[in-house]
């Protein structure tokens, strides 16, 4: 099959810049902002409003439980091969960890596959420093699991943070290096604030590196499980598209969908990484959840920030908005409806 355009392993270096702001949903005006729900140091804000029609794609941990995609290793730290194989449209959030292949990776952009895709070159970095041979039984050419999302707001942004100007190659493959170290820094910050919080060594013997086998460790999962008990079922409401969360008193991230739906199916990864997040800041000074007042102003700022666009692979775009206090990452389809917005603060 045809080998669609290359998603750039330094998509970060290749935004085109567009006037105004794309697509700039959520209307602000078209949606509702809860009160929040907490559990200890993690407060919830769930965002009420009106859901997209049409069919709702398949996310990528349900499609590789299927068999329906492929994440292939190509023995480039920064780049990896997806294909999806089924009948349904497969969406790829950023942030979504990949464990297996030579090193486990965590996918650096958003994506909507179509049915039958081909083969797709996807960015990524490495969330596992060290290891590159087969880990146990594990295949070494393909990734197994997509079931954990990166839970770090400082990990999100070195990923996808956009720099001011179009370098050289040269530049560009410098950047991908630096911002690579910098998410191995913070996988390591991560599981050093994560002992801290649970009180336990989380760094797996089987790869001290690996961010996700960090994740799977027994103690976190079960302190995590406190915070899931409270806040999965929270999110019950037919008309909830997206969420935002804080840590002690600091808003955090966000995550907007374009239906009900597809939040429902993220929703379950996007709140283990957010009480993920919110263990490993346990040591920290809780102070009082922002006000809905705040949370609006947050995502209102970063829908107003300056935009840039590059387009990736099938007619889907990503259009990034800068403010001085958050970013936020568009998913737009092909029609120019908003698939997906990802808030981070600064």
């Amino acid at each position: 099959m045809r080998l669609s355009a290359v998603v750039n392993c330094v998509a970060f270096a290749s935004m085109l810049t567009v006037a105004g702001a794309t697509n700039a949903a959520p209307d602000l005006n078209a949606i509702r902002v809860a009160e929040p729900v907490r559990h200890a140091n993690l407060a919830v804000y769930f965002i009420h409003g009106p859901s997209q029609a049409g069919p709702v794609p398949l996310t990528l941990a349900e499609a590789l439980a299927k068999g329906a995609v492929q994440v292939r290793e190509t023995s480039n730290v920064n780049s990896l091969e997806i294909e999806n194989l089924g009948d349904t449209q497969v969406f790829v959030q950023a942030g979504d960890i990949v464990k297996g292949g030579k090193q486990d990776r965590t996918l650096m952009v958003s994506l909507l596959l179509p049915p039958k895709s081909g083969r797709v070159p996807i960015a990524s970095f490495c969330v596992e420093h060290g290891r590159w041979s087969p880990r146990g039984v594990e295949d070494a050419g393909k990734f197994s699991t997509a079931s954990a999302s990166v839970p770090s707001r400082e990990m999100k942004l070195a990923m996808q943070a956009p720099i001011t100007a179009a370098p050289s190659p040269q530049q560009q493959a410098a950047e991908t290096s630096y911002r690579q170290q910098q998410v191995w820094d913070r996988v390591q910050v991560t599981q050093h604030l994560l002992a801290a919080g649970t009180g336990a060594e989380v760094r797996s013997p089987q790869s001290t590196s690996s961010l996700q086998l960090a994740l799977e460790n027994d103690k976190l999962v079960a302190m995590r499980k406190a915070y899931i008990e409270v806040l999965q079922a929270a999110a019950k409401d037919d008309d909830i598209v997206g969420y935002v969360f804080a840590i002690n008193g600091k808003i955090n991230s966000g995550d907007v969908y374009s239906s009900n739906a597809l939040f429902k199916k993220m929703w379950p990864k996007l709140l283990q990484a957010s009480a993920v997040e919110a263990i490993s800041h346990r040591a920290e000074k809780a102070g009082d959840a922002p006000k809905v007042l705040d949370v609006l102003a947050f995502l209102s700022k970063a829908d107003a920030g300056k935009a840039s666009a590059q387009p990736l692979n099938f007619g889907v775009n990503r259009v990034t908005h800068s403010s001085p206090a958050a970013y936020m990452f568009e998913t737009a389809k092909p029609d120019g409806a908003f698939l997906h917005k990802n808030y981070v603060a600064r």
